[in-house]
């Protein structure tokens, strides 16, 4: 009998085992494919792209393209992924004209509510960003045609850059951030949209070290505990966690991942396996050195982060401003800057 105790006490040990490290092991990426959403740009300028599955296994992408960032012909276009490749770009939001001034649109967010099926557009409008403030427009058709746009209330900006999540029933929770026009500081927020009341508010992110962080990302750990991983001023990405659902959270802290000062997206794939699309470089003597690498990061726990494949790995050139989605056949869309002229797409699969 002691025997046998003993023999299942040691079989449970090694399944224990193996189950860990079947766990710990990197997954393997298969069926990579890549392509310009278009090849012939609509504009001399594209950036900041965002991605959304707006049908089951159906995407859209939207992106800010004009002569440069900024400039006041700076509009948002969309395209969809169908069978045949992308759609051809439509402009779906022009620069605004308020009080005679032409402003640039910025950083357009797409997000589909699982509650109410509306498909947001959220995006700034303004001289820099610095000095922008928050729109967004609506789509009950999966955007073949929009609301007008529509502002939001003074002090919010929306999500500044990466995907939104629902935490609640029509509850939409966003990783937002200022920077100030007086000396640049960078700060972090999250803004919560209750679809219910179309009524908006803050939550505040403890930073006592004061370390300059914007454009949070959201991981989704389990149904209450959650992660958010900033862009810094500090060669390193900064972290903070909360286990009540986005209520409160964790002091600001600095992780061990190297960014070259370059905005991030990550994806929650189960509680213990993420993905990271990073600028894994210190950054350099100007904002756009430390760009000319971008991969694809995996993790178990958030914190510690081991390379999965380089999505580019160039002597120079500008790769950044990534955005990242599953869709419901557990496909990887990635969409991001290629030297501010195409936006790129890449897709692939995971295999353990």
């Amino acid at each position: 009998m002691k025997f046998l105790k003993l023999k299942y006490f040691v079989l449970g040990i090694v399944s224990m085992f193996f189950s860990c490290n079947a766990l710990l092991k990197k997954p393997s990426v298969i069926k990579v494919t890549n392509s310009y959403i278009a090849s012939e740009p609509v504009t001399i300028n594209s950036h900041a792209a965002t991605l959304v599955e707006y049908k089951p296994n159906k995407i859209m992408a939207a992106w800010f393209g004009g002569s440069y960032e900024g400039a006041k012909d700076v509009a948002i276009y969309t395209s969809k992924l169908e069978e045949k490749g992308w759609t051809k770009p439509q402009l779906v939001i022009k620069p605004a004209i308020i009080k005679g001034d032409t402003l640039a649109c910025w950083n357009p967010v797409l997000f589909k509510s699982k509650t109410t099926k509306k498909l947001y557009l959220f995006y700034k409008v303004g001289k820099n960003p610095r000095e922008w403030f928050g729109a967004m427009v609506t789509s009950l058709d999966n955007g073949n045609s929009w609301s007008s746009p529509k502002y939001l209330p003074d002090g919010f900006l929306g999500p500044i850059r990466n995907k939104a999540i629902e935490v609640n029933p029509g509850v939409i929770l966003c990783g937002s951030s200022t920077e100030s026009v007086e000396n640049n500081q960078w700060r972090a927020h999250l803004e919560i949209y209750n679809e219910l009341t179309d009524s908006w508010s803050k939550i505040s992110i403890p930073n006592d070290r004061e370390y300059d962080i914007i454009q949070p990302t959201i991981l989704e750990h389990s149904n209450k505990k959650l992660q958010l991983l900033f862009r810094s001023k500090h060669n390193k990405l900064v972290t903070s966690w909360s286990v009540n659902n986005g209520q409160t959270w964790t002091n600001a802290e600095i992780i061990d991942v190297v960014n070259s000062n370059s905005g991030i997206d990550s994806l929650s794939l189960s509680k213990h396996s993420f993905l990271l699309v990073n600028n894994p470089l210190p950054q350099g003597k100007d904002w756009f050195y430390g760009r000319n690498i971008l991969d694809v990061e995996y993790s178990i726990d958030g914190v510690k982060w081991e390379k999965l494949l380089d999505l580019e790995n160039q002597k120079e050139g500008e790769f950044s401003y990534p955005a990242i989605i599953q869709t419901a056949n557990g496909k990887i869309h990635i969409v991001y800057t290629y030297n501010r002229k195409y936006i790129k797409y890449v897709s692939f699969e995971m295999k353990k």
